[in-house]
């Protein structure tokens, strides 16, 4: 009598990656990060590291926001890992203020941590996958821009056929994706899928300041994308400075190739943000080291850091903007911003009156209140 060998399914233990982000204080201004802030913020996380608390990570900076990127196996919204992001911004804020840097550490809005940092000022985006044979990913990060700079790509991206080949002659992609999108004003979510619901997306995502694309998953459920749809003044309920959200995207096997990711970022789509929060501007994708915005506090930078994820240990970063064929995109950006500073204090520079409502344009307008007749 022949014998049944039962077959053991192996369960793969899931990987977290978490990227969180504050500005903790510019340098000069808020152009950029002061080098001793990203020593401290690695010294820090690599002590994390050592006691087996994260598997990997790395610490940059875009502009005057330092990011942590990390790898961990405690899941999203873990309480451990975001107490040590506040702990790495808290002792970085203590160094800013010594160190006199600019807007020390405005993305804090709390004295004490509560056990998740979203809602207490900085951006967060994570997600929770079994890592795959090849496990290749981007993390984007932005400067002087709110978090609707991302719907743009994110639409052309997993959405837009001109732009991603694979969604047409990929069967792995054919079927299309979903996307979560948020209304952060009335704190509602949707799921839409695409292709089918296409212009049912487009009714919401087109409005940038109101609704935001989460995440965005394949058919089947398997996370591809999220991002940070943290916004400061909604928080705060006043100006306390830029959102400058953070990304990340899956690739390859049944995803969007690397190209397809990059691919959108060469047209310098406008965002909101730039100086003081209140102006449209062409969101340049720069190398990591050219992503300090100075000319009126910008225009909007975006970098992207490539991974290979190997065991939980992040190989990389690759600097993916740091290549000649974005030149002319760079090239765009300043011709667009040429035009849009002409405008001065005028629309469509500066933004219409109910984006302003949060910026510093209410105590102006509270000096005329005594002269209305």
């Amino acid at each position: 009598m022949k014998q049944e060998t039962k077959k053991t399914e192996v369960k793969q233990e899931k990987i977290t990656i978490s990227v969180i982000k504050a500005d903790i204080g510019g340098y000069v201004g808020h152009s950029s990060s002061h080098p001793e802030i990203l020593e401290k913020a690695r010294a820090l996380l690599a002590k994390a590291q050592k006691e087996k608390l994260i598997v990997d990570f790395c610490v940059t900076s875009c502009g005057d926001d330092l990011e942590l990127i990390m790898s961990h196996r405690k899941g999203c919204d873990a309480k451990q890992i975001h107490g040590l992001a506040w702990e790495v911004f808290e002792e970085c804020t203590a160094l800013a203020k010594k160190l006199k840097l600019y807007g020390a550490g405005q993305d804090l809005l709390s004295d004490s941590f509560s056990g998740n940092v979203k809602g207490m000022g900085p951006g967060v985006a994570e997600m929770e996958f079994v890592e795959r044979k090849s496990e290749p990913f981007i993390v984007f990060m932005g400067d002087k821009c709110a978090p609707g700079a991302w719907n743009f790509p994110l639409f052309k991206i997993f959405a837009d056929p001109f732009n991603t080949i694979g969604l047409i002659i990929d069967p792995s992609m054919h079927d299309g994706f979903k996307f979560e999108v948020h209304d952060i004003k009335s704190d509602k979510n949707f799921i839409l899928a695409t292709p089918e619901e296409m212009y049912d997306l487009l009714v919401l995502i087109g409005s940038a300041e109101n609704y935001i694309i989460k995440a965005v998953y394949t058919k089947k459920g398997e996370i591809a994308a999220v991002s940070s749809t943290q916004k400061l003044y909604l928080i705060a309920g006043r100006y306390v400075g830029k959102d400058d959200p953070v990304l990340i995207v899956r690739s390859q096997a049944g995803l969007p190739a690397i190209g397809e990711i990059l691919e959108p970022f060469a047209f310098p789509h406008l965002v909101t943000g730039w100086m003081r929060g209140s102006h449209y501007g062409p969101l340049m994708p720069t190398s990591q080291k050219q992503a300090n915005p100075s000319r009126f506090d910008g225009p909007p930078r975006v970098i992207a850091y490539g991974f290979q994820l190997a065991n939980g240990k992040l190989i990389g970063p690759r600097d993916m903007f740091d290549d000649p064929s974005f030149d002319y995109a760079r090239y765009e950006a300043n011709r667009i911003a040429n035009y849009m500073r002409a405008h001065g204090p005028f629309e469509p520079h500066r933004l219409p009156l109910p984006e302003m409502e949060y910026t510093t344009l209410p105590e102006v307008l509270k000096k005329l209140q005594e002269r209305i007749k």
